[in-house]
């Protein structure tokens, strides 16, 4: 009994003095991560740019998808489509789904700024020490995978 006793709090005691040394470290990154530079403007409208860009080349490829798809669908049984129909609306109707979907609504609308701050965030450390050692070769590389991605997957049709 002594001997599981003595493991138990050896163990604990070791829980503890790991958690402290978490505590430390998320501590000295908070202090850290307040004193993060801000981005430059260029940078920001870069970002936004080839961010918009991505969503658009996302979404002339769902466009693409849903019409290649669209044909097999109506082809579908009309049983196993039916079917399907039938459990979406069942399921729409559910009020636990419902509130599923109310909840992550209400968190995704409540992180945005914080993935927001992230964000900028990471544009301003990037910019600060990363950009001036790999900015021209980055810019270089994107710029000779966007020739094959307008092939591939255009932004616009």
């Amino acid at each position: 009994m002594h001997i599981n006793s003595y493991c138990v709090c050896l163990f604990l005691s070791e829980m503890n003095g790991k958690l402290a040394l978490a505590l430390v470290l998320a501590l000295q990154v908070s202090v850290c991560l307040c004193q993060v530079p801000e981005p430059d403007k260029e940078l920001v409208e870069k970002y936004e740019a080839m961010k918009s860009v991505f969503y658009k080349r996302l979404m002339n490829a769902y466009g693409k998808v849903q019409a290649a798809v669209g044909p097999m669908t109506e082809n579908l049984g009309q049983g196993q489509g039916q079917a399907a129909k039938d459990y979406i609306e069942e399921l729409q109707g559910n009020p636990k789904f419902l509130s599923a979907v109310k909840i992550g609504t209400g968190l995704a609308q409540e992180a945005a700024p914080l993935v927001d701050k992230a964000r900028m965030a990471g544009l301003g450390l990037y910019g600060h020490y990363v950009r001036p050692h790999v900015g021209t070769y980055l810019d270089e590389a994107i710029t000779s995978i966007k020739v094959y991605l307008d092939k591939v997957l255009p932004a616009e049709e």
